[in-house]
């Protein structure tokens, strides 16, 4: 799933304004700017885009850990250099601090039925045998099912 995308949904279903946005990736100990902001946030078509990288994703999701949880004692997590899907849907779980029965029922409001077996497995390290990999689709619908629940209209 494309990076800008997943931030593009986070955005929406949170409602965060880009004021908002800039001090979820502070709290990560990253600074950026409105125009970055707003050049990541851009359509794929539009000439001023920015795609976004593994890093600059992970420092987000990292903050809006920290922005839902509240700040750990000692250093701010290390962002990851390289992201996969698992990754982003772990940190995802972490932030809004969801029990498996949360996650089945979030997607259970996109018509997604998974298991517990199979929802565990996500969570999983990539050296155990029963590990999965998480597709897109499964991803892109639990931030559909997140939308739903979250989303103020």
């Amino acid at each position: 799933m494309n990076h800008n995308d997943i931030l593009r949904r986070i955005r929406y279903t949170f409602d965060f304004s880009d004021s908002k946005m800039i001090e979820i990736f502070g709290l990560a100990g990253h600074q950026v700017n409105r125009a970055q902001i707003s050049n990541w946030l851009k359509k794929d078509d539009d000439p001023d885009y920015e795609g976004l990288y593994d890093l600059q994703l992970a420092i987000f999701l990292n903050g809006f850990i920290i922005d839902k949880r509240g700040k750990k004692e000692g250093p701010l997590p290390i962002p990851e250099k390289r992201l996969n899907n698992n990754i982003i849907f772990r940190k995802l779980k972490i932030a809004l601090n969801l029990k498996d029965h949360d996650i089945l029922e979030i997607l259970a409001l996109v018509d997604l039925r998974v298991s517990k077996h199979e929802l565990s497995a996500f969570f999983r390290k990539p050296n155990q045998s029963q590990y999965r990999q998480c597709k897109d689709q499964i991803l892109r619908n639990f931030l559909h099912g997140l939308q739903k629940k979250y989303r103020v209209n």
